[in-house]
């Protein structure tokens, strides 16, 4: 079955280009365009597309607002398109707040060059979008449906994780424990479907740094574990989310106003320390010091790599000169950026955690490393916040 879209977008000449894009490619069905919020609305209660891609700067009804009525009436998947500029990401981060799930840049220059690898980006996160899990209102951000029949959205706020200590986890993978730090080691390669492990079978390994990595959702989720975390969190943080350069300072900004620890976007030898969470920048590679392990090094990297920032490349790093003392943590994402990194992870004796399926905007980057094996647990992205801040069941 296609994949149905709304392309929402005042101007004609963006309008007419996605559409173009889309109809290309036979797995995405245009069911209709808006040219305003107001009409954005109205299409998406009448049509229920699978994804909407959304404009932010409109007439009668901006996209920000736009996906607030959406989300309230009609929850769906709903992509943005914003500039490359510090005010593009600052209302892109509003419009995920609002309840998108994900964005791309509105690179003037590429759309009018029909740039191939921009085509390419549009169509597989609109067929990732509309073949992840439809929107659900009654789908708590965070947790599996099983584990927690509350209803609220799958939006980008602040929320607090509930006391409630009799919820049970939506499946259990396969499990072999052991007496290792980290409490817990499952080995999901005997249940692939991403299925959470019970949160009270897991424990905070014994570390000495954590390392986070995401994409496609990254965004919701990362601001639901990073302004969870006490005051008093005792290890650095590393954080790798793609993003454009732009984007990146922004996010970080936004983290540390609404965050207890402190959050900056990394820059060249800043210092490690606890409470501190540092987000590589966009376009960027962050590593650890090999001459000061203490610090980050923020390089261009190779050109040859996908992605800037790269998982596997920080990961790499840590597992080099942390050895065993790491908790790496998968988290929802197109593709499997950060696998390879997480073997290396695992070979030097660091923990990895992967994010559940029910709770992932797009299983890919969790996916590969659960089903390389290489996860010591599934966790529901509220199990997750729990663990870090120290809320265990």
């Amino acid at each position: 079955m296609a994949v149905t879209v709304l392309i929402v977008d005042d101007s004609g000449f963006f309008r007419n280009r996605i559409e173009e894009t889309l109809k290309d490619d036979g797995r995405i069905q245009v069911v209709g365009t808006a040219v305003n919020g107001k009409e954005a609305v109205e299409k998406a209660r009448l049509l229920k597309p699978d994804v909407i891609t959304m404009d932010v700067e409109m007439p009668q009804l901006n996209g920000i607002e736009a996906v607030r009525i959406i989300m309230r009436e009609c929850p769906t998947n709903v992509m943005m398109l914003s500039s490359l500029t510090h005010e593009g990401a600052r209302v892109t981060l509003q419009a995920l707040e609002a309840g998108a799930v994900d964005y791309l840049p509105k690179d003037i220059r590429a759309w009018m060059d029909r740039s191939n690898t921009l085509r390419k980006e549009l169509v597989d996160r609109i067929v990732a979008l509309g073949k992840s899990r439809r929107y659900r209102a009654s789908l708590p951000f965070g947790r599996s449906p099983a584990s927690d029949q509350s209803s609220s959205s799958m939006v980008f706020r602040p929320q607090r994780p509930k006391a409630d200590t009799t919820q049970q986890p939506a499946a259990r993978a396969t499990e072999t424990r052991s007496a290792t730090a980290s409490g817990l080691t499952a080995r999901p390669a005997a249940d692939t479907r991403g299925a959470a492990t019970s949160a009270s079978r897991v424990r905070m390994p014994e570390c000495r740094l954590v390392v986070i990595a995401s994409s496609t959702g990254g965004p919701a989720a990362l601001q639901k574990i990073i302004t969870a975390l006490p005051a008093t969190f005792p290890y650095p943080i590393l954080l790798v989310q793609h993003m454009p350069k732009t984007f990146t300072k922004v996010f970080a900004e936004r983290l540390d106003q609404q965050s207890r620890i402190r959050v900056k976007e990394a820059e060249d030898n800043d210092r490690l320390e606890p409470g501190l969470a540092l987000l590589c920048p966009g376009g960027m590679q962050m590593m650890i010091d090999p001459r000061q392990t203490g610090r980050v090094k923020i390089l261009a990297g190779d050109e040859r790599l996908t992605y800037k920032p790269s998982a596997d490349v920080t990961y790499a790093s840590v597992a080099k000169t942390y050895g065993s003392g790491a908790l790496g943590v998968i988290l929802t994402g197109m593709g499997a950026d950060g696998c390879d990194g997480a073997r290396l992870l695992k070979q030097a004796g660091s923990t990895m955690w992967a994010q559940s399926k029910e709770t992932c905007t797009i299983y890919g980057m969790p996916q590969a490393v659960v089903n390389a094996g290489l996860a010591d647990a599934i966790l529901d992205l509220d199990d997750i916040s729990d663990l870090l801040a120290g809320k265990q069941r």
